[in-house]
């Protein structure tokens, strides 16, 4: 199945932005249940600027809710300051079919419903709404043909995004084109090794005009993922995550700015 639209590049996104924690305390827990297969994440922001001292968000997730297997609660989240969040999804109501339904549980306006059409092969089509205005429309359409995947993101007004990936063997280039053809995104990646990997972005245009980030990515050693990139600024960042037994991993990260 092809990527979303945003994913297209995101096998040099992993190496450059994912797991690099260079600030701030956090700890994640995700524990499965008895309860239809019920799973409950945890995610605690150590020490923050908050009144309360741990301040948490807690995320359900409820793949048979009460026994039904027609709908699943993909999400149902609380946030520290006691908002509300669920999504619902269902890919039983039609072959290659799969729809969702957002809300905050607060405001009507902001219930959003969506659905993931994949019954063509090598390619996936997404459409997301607001109920209360069905006008304010997004679509996607990504397809795989050969080595390449391209996708057209439309959000109901300008020009549509366009994006396109190429893979062959270990190399992957990419290029996503945004704000009516004024921004684009560059993005390179190699797999050197199975245990190495390399990757480059670069922008061009837009807010981020000429800002890039090249990094690398060790996993030669059992259980160990090292990460290390710099950026336009010559900031340098790093990052070490550690499985120290089953089900726990440290992750520590350090970034050093030589502005600051």
């Amino acid at each position: 199945m092809p990527a979303k639209f945003d994913d297209i590049i995101k096998v040099s996104n992993e190496v450059l932005n994912d797991d690099y924690k260079t600030s701030g305390y956090q700890l994640k827990a995700k524990q499965k249940t008895s309860f239809n297969d019920a799973v409950l994440s945890t995610d605690v922001e150590l020490w923050g600027q908050d009144s309360i001292v741990t301040p948490a968000k807690l995320t359900w997730k409820l793949p048979k809710p009460f026994g039904c297997t027609f709908i699943a609660i993909d999400k149902l989240e609380l946030d520290k300051k006691g908002g509300l969040k669920i999504e619902a999804i269902s890919d039983k109501v039609y072959p290659g079919l799969k729809v969702k339904v957002t809300s905050d549980c607060k405001d009507p306006a902001k219930i959003t419903a969506g659905a993931t059409y994949t019954g063509i092969k090598d390619t996936q089509v997404i459409v997301d709404t607001k109920i209360a205005d069905p006008q304010a429309i997004t679509c996607e359409v990504t397809r795989t043909q050969g080595m390449a995947t391209l996708g057209l993101k439309y959000a109901g007004k300008g020009s549509p995004d366009l994006a396109a990936g190429f893979t062959s063997g270990p190399a992957f280039l990419g290029a996503v084109a945004k704000e009516s053809f004024s921004a684009f995104t560059f993005a390179a990646h190699y797999k050197a090794s199975p245990e190495i990997r390399c990757a480059a972005n670069y922008s061009y245009g837009g807010k981020a005009n000429g800002s890039f980030s090249l990094g690398a990515t060790y996993s030669g050693i059992k259980g160990v993922i090292a990460k290390a990139k710099v950026q336009q600024d010559m900031s340098v960042s790093c990052s070490l995550k550690y499985t120290a037994i089953k089900a726990f991993t440290p992750l520590v990260g350090l970034k050093y700015d030589q502005k600051k």
